[in-house]
């Protein structure tokens, strides 16, 4: 019976860890965005700043004076170590003034480099690439 207790005990507390970023709400912040095409060859950088708020129901990007927001449909989440080494997945549908796209954002950690990429359904061909520079969790 000990033997049970101890490994509930260790699931529940590596299940924890992995999934500690999910459902919390986090501000993300980028000085880079870089535009990849279908085989992620950079195509163009551009130096702008780039906040990047996200809830358990709602994604908000804020690059330069422009404000892109989306229901989160979808997320999957899975950290070894929280934001320096893992990967979350989020299916959103992403609005500006003008126009929606179904999009995917994958965001992954790396030897502690931690980046996110953004592709969009109906353009496959476009990607958007940021690395992130401030990782905050929020309370709620």
């Amino acid at each position: 019976m000990k033997k049970h207790a101890i490994l509930f005990s260790l699931l529940l507390i590596c299940g924890t860890a992995t999934f500690a970023q999910c459902g919390k709400k986090l501000l993300l912040n980028s000085v880079k965005t870089e535009y990849l095409d279908s085989t992620n060859t950079l195509q163009r950088s551009v130096d702008e700043n780039t906040s990047i708020e996200i809830s358990d129901s709602e994604i908000t990007i804020k690059p330069a004076d422009n404000t892109i927001t989306g229901a989160v449909k979808s997320q999957t989440c899975s950290w070894s170590v929280p934001y320096k080494e893992g990967k979350s997945v989020i299916k959103t549908l992403l609005k500006t003034q003008n126009d929606e796209r179904s999009a995917t954002l994958t965001i992954e950690g790396k030897n502690g480099v931690v980046t996110m990429l953004v592709e969009m359904a109906e353009d496959p061909n476009k990607k958007i690439r940021v690395t992130l520079t401030r990782f905050e969790e929020f309370p709620g």
